[in-house]
Order: C-alpha cells, then sequence, then structure tokens
C-alpha cells in the first residue's frame, strides 16, 4: 500500500484547472481542460460512486481528460476494499497506446481513495460561488453527481 493520497483540484480560471495527486511516494500535477471532455467532473464523481458500492467486489474505470494537446486516462481497478489509481498521460488527441506513459501510481483503500477526492469536491463546492466556477470552469458545477456521490460517501461513514 502506498501512503495517504491527497487529490487537489484547484478554482477553476478561464477554463483552466489545475489538479494534483501526492501520495508520499509519488506525485502528479497538471493542468486540465473544460473541453473536450466536458463530462469529465461529472463522470468523475459518478466513478466514485460506482467504487463506493461495495456489492461490486471487482470493477474497473477509465475516465478521460485533456490539457490540449496532451490527453489524460485516469484508470480506476477495484479488488475488494483496494483500488488502484493509473494515471496515463498521451501525447496528443490520438491516444495512442504505444506512445502513453503512466504519469501516477496509487494503490490504497477505497475508503481512503473516496475520502481524498470527497475533501477536495467539498472544497470545491464551498469555494464555487467566491471562484465564480461556472464562469470560470465555463461548465456548470455538476450538482447532481455531487450530491449523490456524498448520500454514498455518507452511506459508507462508520
Amino acid at each position: 500500500m502506498d501512503g495517504k493520497l491527497e487529490v487537489s483540484f484547484n478554482s477553476p480560471q478561464c477554463g483552466w484547472m489545475s489538479i494534483g495527486f501526492d501520495d508520499g511516494v509519488g506525485e502528479f500535477h497538471t493542468t486540465t481542460a473544460h473541453a473536450p471532455h466536458e463530462k469529465a467532473l461529472s463522470e468523475l464523481l459518478m466513478i466514485l460512486a460506482k467504487l463506493a458500492d461495495r456489492s461490486e467486489s471487482q470493477a474497473s474505470f477509465q475516465l478521460k481528460w485533456n490539457r490540449d494537446p496532451e490527453e489524460f486516462d485516469l484508470h480506476f481497478f477495484r479488488d475488494g476494499e483496494n483500488v488502484l489509481l493509473e494515471i496515463f498521460q498521451y501525447p496528443t488527441e490520438d491516444r495512442d497506446e504505444t506512445e502513453r506513459e503512466l504519469v501516477f501510481t496509487h494503490n490504497g483503500t477505497a475508503a481512503d481513495l473516496l475520502k481524498a477526492f470527497e475533501e477536495t469536491f467539498d472544497q470545491l463546492y464551498a469555494d464555487r460561488d467566491t471562484d465564480e466556477f461556472e464562469f470560470n470552469w465555463r461548465q456548470p458545477f455538476p450538482h447532481k453527481e455531487f450530491a449523490e456521490f456524498k448520500a454514498i460517501i455518507g452511506v459508507m461513514a462508520p
């Protein structure tokens, strides 16, 4: 198991958002764009909600995101109580798997991974008005998916 995962999604600016992943063993920081993967935040929250579903002991999910021209894949693999997160970077939008690079990996418990994402989404939500989230991200905040994710996380709490 790796160290405690920290996930950061900083306030968006002009359609871009700085994101970071750090677990004390490895770290990865980049910027992401609001397009062409307009639903990336919603899709991420839906993936996290599915990872929280304990009825599926094994599952895998992929989220596509980009920085333009670079593209990213976030792969989540659940095996029992553990989740492996792998982030791949592609040099272009062609997504040629022979050119992709593994830029971050984290192996930990589902509960710890979900908590790390919950904390960063809580911060984005709390700051959404001050940061003019929708204006600066050029997309609406994913309220519905955030509420569903929070409800599932709340059920998981001891």
